[in-house]
């Protein structure tokens, strides 16, 4: 962890209760750097969660613009029209959240102090801003510039986020929140994560302490840590930090944390750490954190004095891996419920006979004047869209990046690999076919959907299959991209128009052809597992009696399980006693 300087003088935080922060629990991050990667690549997760976000390929052509020309902006979640911006001379093409040259972004909201949730007169949402981050950056850093600049000109019309940035060669996480009615823009810090580790965020703000430079030398390589020039003299200005300067932390004064951000979001993160760092898996104080158990100790986990009172046993912003992470390793991590931790939500009532890892909304119930939650972990039901965003740098930039994405709940989202340098997108996830309130038979995002849903009406006999099938799937799809690679890297011998047309003619059959597949899959799905019933199958086809009548054998009936079965009879007494 990062050592700083501190005061021996116990200084007080005071945090008046206007300033407590709305808790914000959509979308998760994980970050991969290249030297903790199997293949040498840095990579970045996405899941966008909303309860109404249709799931689609985002795709903004580059090009070159005049100097008169201006740029519409639209609200990323609502679509309404928000105003107009002087454009950039030159833009690259976006896919997703990728640009031609590998930089990628991520995203989850903080939310953070109330009194800095909206700006008047600020219209540049995060979302808006992520897009023009990436179509004027060429590298992660100039990405962060990019954000920046734009805030300081146009103003912050969001809450608190935290943005994960990647190129070829590094990952950052930025944290951003606007200055509310008090002044026009952003504080922000941004950090590289340290190759060979890993980091994640999920919707609770992670970056606390910070080196400090002279200045922000957006060309100095080395130069590990950016951050807005007021970011602590704005928050002691306006009273939301007593303290020196040397102990100041971003999250714990701009979001400070609670038991939500603990237990609803940052326990997604430490679901990750445990899996690759055998330090966070052993340490019960950071088990106890992910529950929501916060101390506040006068010393950190790292033995650091802690003068202000926070969270101590908090989570470290990155862990080094224990071993090197594969691309289906990170898939798989996407798909979590706190498997085989304390929190596993497969084991309690609310999971019912089948097991069920989900818990319908709202995350919070009150009984007898108590109020009590339901878990939030990575993987969701109401995921419209997520990514694994991977940037190769021994490769050209249009072959070199692939964004692998996929539609609803990671748990059963295969990711359809998309070079980042195609010029169109897959019919089956473009944008206008289907929408949230529109059924498109030809929708990935139906299609998943029917899948995820038809598995959670028996999630501990259906799932198994689908998981199955979602590797053989993803195996499939690495050994077809890295022939897609060779044929490309050929192409690019000839010129730049045939690798463009090979990689986009891969990329669009590819995902089209994964909607028809999962299509398949879901009426032999339905078909299978209908009425209760487990009929017989093999290589995914339904089997005939073998009187050649296409009529199956006598179906299995597991019913609902020994478990459920005592519960039930444990519940109603001698009403079913067969007599």
């Amino acid at each position: 962890m990062y050592k700083r300087l501190f005061s021996f003088r116990i200084i007080i935080v005071f945090l008046i209760l206007s300033f407590l922060p709305k808790v914000s629990r959509e979308c998760t991050n994980l970050i991969v750097t290249k030297g903790a990667s199997a293949t040498g690549s840095t990579m970045i997760t996405y899941a966008a969660d909303s309860h109404i976000r249709y799931g689609y390929l985002f795709f903004y052509p580059g090009g070159c613009h005049s100097d008169s020309a201006m740029l519409d902006i639209y609200h990323y979640e609502n679509g309404k029209s928000l105003g107009r911006i002087k454009e950039a001379p030159l833009t690259y093409t976006v896919v997703g959240f990728m640009n031609d040259h590998q930089v990628a972004i991520g995203e989850t909201t903080f939310g953070g102090l109330d009194s800095l949730a909206s700006q008047p007169g600020s219209f540049l949402d995060y979302g808006s801003i992520m897009k023009i981050a990436l179509q004027r950056g060429k590298t992660a850093r100039e990405a962060i510039r990019v954000i920046a600049e734009l805030v300081a000109e146009y103003g912050y019309g969001s809450g608190g986020e935290s943005f994960s940035i990647s190129d070829p060669n590094e990952a950052w996480i930025m944290e951003i929140i606007g200055k509310g009615k008090y002044e026009k823009g952003a504080v922000w810090v941004a950090r590289r994560i340290p190759d060979g580790y890993v980091s994640g965020h999920a919707n609770q703000a992670r970056i606390t302490y910070f080196p400090w430079y002279a200045s922000n030398n957006w060309t100095d390589l080395k130069q590990d840590c950016y951050y807005s020039p007021d970011v602590i003299s704005f928050a002691k200005k306006h009273k939301f930090y007593k303290g020196y300067d040397e102990d100041f932390s971003f999250s714990d004064v701009y979001n400070p944390l609670n038991f939500g951000g603990a237990r609803f979001c940052d326990a997604r993160v430490w679901s990750f750490f445990r899996k690759v760092n055998h330090e966070v898996k052993e340490n019960a104080f950071f088990t106890e954190y992910a529950e929501g158990k916060i101390h506040r100790s006068k010393t950190m986990v790292d033995g650091c004095l802690n003068p202000n009172g926070f969270a101590s046993n908090r989570l470290p912003l990155w862990v080094k891996a224990d071993h090197k992470i594969s691309r289906l390793e990170l898939m798989q991590a996407m798909r979590d419920h706190y498997e085989g931790t304390p929190l596993d939500m497969r084991n309690d009532l609310g999971a019912g006979p089948f097991k069920n890892p989900y818990r319908w909304r709202p995350m919070e119930y009150k009984v007898d004047s108590v109020m009590y939650c339901q878990e939030r972990a990575i993987a969701t039901q109401q995921t419209g869209y997520c990514f694994v965003a991977e940037s190769r740098s021994w490769l050209p930039d249009p072959i070199g990046g692939i964004f692998w994405f996929g539609v609803d709940d990671t748990d059963g989202a295969v990711y359809a690999p998309m070079y980042c340098g195609i010029t169109s997108v897959p019919e089956a996830y473009a944008q206008g076919i289907g929408s949230m309130i529109s059924w498109n038979d030809k929708s990935a995002f139906w299609t998943f959907n029917m899948v995820n849903n038809w598995a959670y009406s028996r999630y501990n006999v259906i799932h198994p299959e689908i998981e199955k099938y979602q590797d053989e799937y993803h195996n499939k799809l690495f050994k077809a991209s890295k022939d897609a690679d060779s044929i490309a890297m050929v192409a690019l011998k000839q010129n730049a128009v045939e690798v463009t047309e090979a990689i986009t003619d891969f990329s669009v059959k590819t995902a089209n052809q994964l909607q028809q597949d999962w299509l398949s899959f879901f009426h032999y799905l339905f078909m299978k597992y209908m009425d209760g019933n487990i009929k017989q199958s093999k290589d995914r086809a339904l089997l005939d009696n073998g009187n050649g009548k296409n009529i199956p054998p006598k179906p299995s009936q597991p019913g609902y399980g020994r478990d459920w079965e005592r519960k039930m009879s444990e519940n109603t007494g001698e009403r079913f006693i067969v007599r």
